[in-house]
């Protein structure tokens, strides 16, 4: 049965969704919603629970309590008719290895009575990238192009939502970077789009996201509201010795949280009164050389790391 007022509904709804393996909660009252055509970034570290919250979405699996529905229908109640409408492409490649391109394509258009041509329009620009080797067993494509054939076969019946779990985990920079003009690429057919992913960088390429941890939803909003509402003093630290520097800034009073990122420590201090040459003074005293002190601005990593300090419950 056709839900009323589909048109102005989200396309995608979580209600208090809850779930757990045995005595491991995946997943902690879990509530947010994606309107229609919006790219929408699950972003957090693995077993943080993305994958369990796709599952539920996609009627593979049910939540221990909770609500949600796709397209105004009901996970649960219209789990059929869910199937019809949306693509899954989950995070472990899971199409049949030892079929061809070309083979796997077809196998899944015939499972939702179309075919390639009929709906080759919607995955001409990926597909015509790997079609020269159509005759190829999927099992020797290289990861990129194994990428773009679960894509291909998640788009084949046309679905008016998708869901991509961490589908660029494992890519290479290159495929990584042209996965997500795809994306974009598909936004502008009107698809509506949930991606998962550990990379925060791919956080600032979504409309908006929710950072999850440990089961729980940190904070929803655009990426840029993320960014801007981070109010601490945040700077990034270098010494010749960073592995040391990592342990001195950690027992500093006024630290309060101390991360590796690369080749620099950023560093989140708890007073904002804070002065340099004392911090200078501090890390001279305990033998470091060159030392680099500057304020920095801060990452959609920060807010991550700075909301999971916060949050009690992700503490304990």
């Amino acid at each position: 049965m056709k839900p009323s007022n589909i048109t102005q509904m989200p396309a995608v709804i979580a209600n208090n969704i809850s779930k757990s393996y045995k005595d491991v909660m995946a997943l902690k009252e879990i509530s947010f919603s994606v309107d229609k055509g919006e790219i929408f970034g699950i972003i957090g570290p693995d077993g943080a629970g993305k994958t369990s919250l796709f599952r539920i979405l996609t009627t593979l699996i049910l939540a221990n309590s909770g609500s949600a529905s796709v397209d105004g229908f009901d996970v649960v109640k219209d789990y059929k008719e869910i199937r019809k409408r949306v693509g899954y492409m989950p995070g472990r490649f899971s199409l049949y290895q030892d079929l061809t391109v070309e083979e796997n394509l077809s196998f899944f258009a015939r499972v939702f009575k179309t075919s390639i041509e009929e709906n080759y329009h919607l995955i001409k620009g990926i597909y015509q990238q790997i079609e020269p080797f159509k005759n190829r067993r999927a099992g020797d494509l290289s990861g990129g192009m194994k990428q773009k054939l679960a894509l291909s076969c998640a788009l084949i019946h046309k679905p008016s939502v998708l869901f991509l779990d961490e589908p660029t985990t494992g890519v290479d920079p290159v495929s990584r970077k042209e996965f997500w003009v795809m994306l974009k690429d598909l936004q502008k057919q009107g698809i509506t789009i949930l991606v998962s992913t550990p990379y925060m960088d791919e956080a600032t390429l979504c409309d908006r996201i929710a950072l999850i941890m440990n089961g729980e939803i940190l904070k929803i909003d655009t990426p840029q509201n993320m960014v801007n509402q981070f109010d601490k003093t945040l700077l990034g630290v270098q010494s010749k010795d960073m592995q040391r520097l990592l342990t001195d800034l950690r027992l500093y009073p006024q630290v309060q949280s101390c991360f590796a990122f690369g080749d620099i420590h950023h560093v989140t201090l708890n007073n904002v009164d804070w002065s340099k040459d004392d911090l200078t003074k501090y890390l001279t005293e305990k033998a470091h050389e060159d030392i680099i002190i500057n304020p920095i601005k801060a990452g959609i990593e920060d807010c991550f790391m700075d909301l999971g300090i916060s949050n009690p419950s992700q503490t304990n």
